[in-house]
C-alpha cells in the first residue's frame, strides 16, 4: 500500500485521473478530511471539496505496479 498526495485542480484532471485509474485493477481510495471514496469513481470524486488536501490510497502489492503508477500520476501529485 503507498498514500500520496495529489491535487485534481479541474474538471478535466478528474477526467484524466479517473481514466487513468481505471486501467488498474488495484483498489485506489481518495481521502479528504473524514471521507474515503473510490478514485476510480467520478461522481465520487466530485462529490468532495477539491479545494483541500486529498489522499490517494493505493492498494497493491506488486512494486513494479506501484512504481508504474506513480510514474503515470505524477502530474497529480501535489509537491508542496
Amino acid at each position: 500500500m503507498k498514500e500520496v498526495n495529489i491535487r485534481l485542480d479541474t474538471v478535466n484532471d478528474v477526467k484524466i485521473f479517473v481514466s487513468t485509474a481505471t486501467k488498474y485493477s488495484c483498489n485506489f481510495d481518495i481521502i479528504s478530511d473524514r471521507y474515503i471514496v473510490d478514485a476510480k469513481s467520478i461522481m465520487g470524486i466530485f462529490s468532495l471539496d477539491l479545494s483541500k488536501p486529498l489522499v490517494l490510497r493505493i492498494d497493491s502489492e506488486n512494486d513494479e505496479e506501484l512504481t508504474e503508477i506513480e510514474h503515470v500520476i505524477f502530474q497529480f501529485i501535489d509537491k508542496k
